[in-house]
């Protein structure tokens, strides 16, 4: 994987009966890119707390589906900033078959205190979200 990018072909686990991607197999390849990314970087979702004193929360996802993915396609997913404020950022994932985006997902997460109170977006992974490319049309 590239820094921002996971690359994988589909196989018939990730389809239904006639070979289309089931609409939820989306999910776990967004939480994959997106937690390979952030080790990628030296952050492990898991370890927050622990090492840097706050935690983030998935507080919403979703996918527009504008193709049809079948069993054995090649799909890039690359990862972009859509959104981030000050104490939430919204990561899209853009599902690119042959160049072009076959389906965009977006996670977005809130940043916690310990004590599960709002926190602000520590610097250290602010810097990490900073190494994504901003999504067309993302509000900064």
């Amino acid at each position: 994987m590239s820094d921002s990018q996971l690359s994988f072909q589909l196989s018939y686990g990730d389809c239904d009966t006639v070979g289309i991607a089931y609409f939820a197999i989306y999910y776990p390849w967004m939480e994959r890119a997106y937690s390979t990314w952030l080790y990628s970087h030296g952050l492990r979702s898991g370890e927050l707390a622990e090492q840097h004193g706050f935690t983030t929360v998935g507080v919403h996802s979703e996918c527009t589906y504008k193709a049809m993915v079948r069993v054995f396609d090649e799909l890039d997913v690359r990862l972009v900033l859509d959104r981030v404020g000050s104490s939430s950022y919204t990561v899209g994932f853009d599902f690119v078959r042959a160049g072009e985006v076959v389906t965009h997902g977006t996670m977005t997460f809130v940043c916690r205190t310990l004590e599960g109170g709002k926190a602000t977006i520590p610097e250290v992974l602010m810097a990490v979200l900073r190494t994504l490319p901003a999504a067309e049309g993302a509000a900064g």
